[in-house]
C-alpha cells in the first residue's frame, strides 16, 4: 500500500485541515478525555502544518496522519519531561507564543486508518516524520511512545517492560518500540505521568461499559496500566505511562 500513497505536509495541503480528525482510527473511547489533548491538540494543525503528515491513496482518500511539533528543549535542561506527552505539547504552544526557538522535535501520533493497519505503514510515518525534521534543520527528534502491546500487560511495571528485549536479536519486546528501534531511535527513560485522565464514575462507566462498581485498581481494555477507582469520591483516574525514544536524524 505504501508505494501507492503520497505522503506531505499539511502545509502543502492545507484543504486536508478539515479532514484530518474525520479519519476513522482504532483510539479507544476514554483516551479521547485526556483534558491536554482537548484543549491543546487541535492547535497543532493550525499553529504547526509543516510538522504535520497527510498520506493519501491516488483518490486524494486520507489513510494515515503524523502529527508532531517543535520545542525547546535544551532551555529546559535537556531532560525529558516525566508528564511525557501532556507536558510536551504544552510546552510546544507555549515556545510559539512566546517566540522561544525550538531545538527539537517531538512526535505526537502517528494514526493510521483501521483498514490499513498491519501494512508497515507506521513505520513508513515515521521515517517520513524523521525526514521532514532534519529537513527542516533539526537534529534530533524525541517521542513519548504508547507501546503496542502494553495494555495485554496493564500491572506489569513501565520500567520493566519498556526494556525488556527478545533474546535472538537484543531488540526490544515491544512491536511499536521495536520499530523506532530499528529506524535509529534509543529508548531513554520511561515517562511515568505521560497523559492524566480523570472523570465521574458515571462518566467511566459510560467510556468503558465497565460497571466501577469497586474501589481499587480496574483494568480497563486498551489502557497500560489500571484505573484507580474511587466509590468514597465518586472518581476514577487513569494515569498513562508512556517511553521516550530519542531519534538522532
Amino acid at each position: 500500500m505504501s508505494a501507492s500513497l503520497t505522503i506531505t505536509t499539511l502545509a502543502e495541503r492545507p484543504e486536508y485541515t478539515d479532514r484530518l480528525w474525520q479519519m476513522p482510527d482504532s483510539w479507544v473511547p476514554f483516551m479521547l478525555n485526556d483534558p491536554v489533548a482537548g484543549a491543546c491538540l487541535g492547535q497543532v494543525p493550525d499553529v504547526f502544518p509543516e510538522f504535520v503528515l497527510i498520506a493519501t491513496e491516488p483518490d486524494g482518500t486520507l489513510v494515515a496522519r503524523g502529527l508532531s511539533v517543535p520545542f525547546a528543549l535544551a532551555a529546559r535542561g535537556g531532560e525529558l519531561p516525566d508528564r511525557g506527552w501532556d507536558q510536551v505539547l504544552t510546552w510546544a504552544l507555549s515556545d510559539r507564543r512566546r517566540g522561544t526557538a525550538p531545538d527539537t522535535v517531538t512526535a505526537l501520533e502517528i494514526a493510521i486508518r483501521p483498514d490499513a493497519q498491519g501494512s508497515g505503514l507506521s513505520a513508513v510515518l515515521l521515517t517520513a516524520m524523521r525526514r521532514n525534521a532534519a529537513t527542516r534543520g533539526f537534529t534530533t527528534l524525541v517521542a513519548p511512545v504508547r507501546p503496542s502491546a502494553k495494555h495485554h500487560e496493564p500491572r506489569t511495571p513501565m520500567s520493566e517492560y519498556a526494556f525488556r528485549t527478545r533474546d535472538h536479536d537484543g531488540l526490544p519486546h515491544d512491536p511499536w518500540l521495536r520499530v523506532h528501534v530499528r529506524a535509529g531511535a534509543t529508548v531513554e527513560k520511561v515517562a511515568p505521568a505521560s497523559m492524566t485522565i480523570s472523570g465521574s464514575l458515571t462518566e467511566w462507566r459510560g467510556w468503558t461499559s465497565l460497571p466501577f462498581d469497586q474501589s481499587g485498581p480496574v483494568d480497563v481494555p486498551g489502557a497500560l496500566a489500571p484505573v484507580h477507582c474511587d466509590l468514597s469520591a465518586d472518581t476514577a483516574v487513569y494515569v498513562e505511562p508512556n517511553v521516550w525514544l530519542r531519534h538522532a536524524i
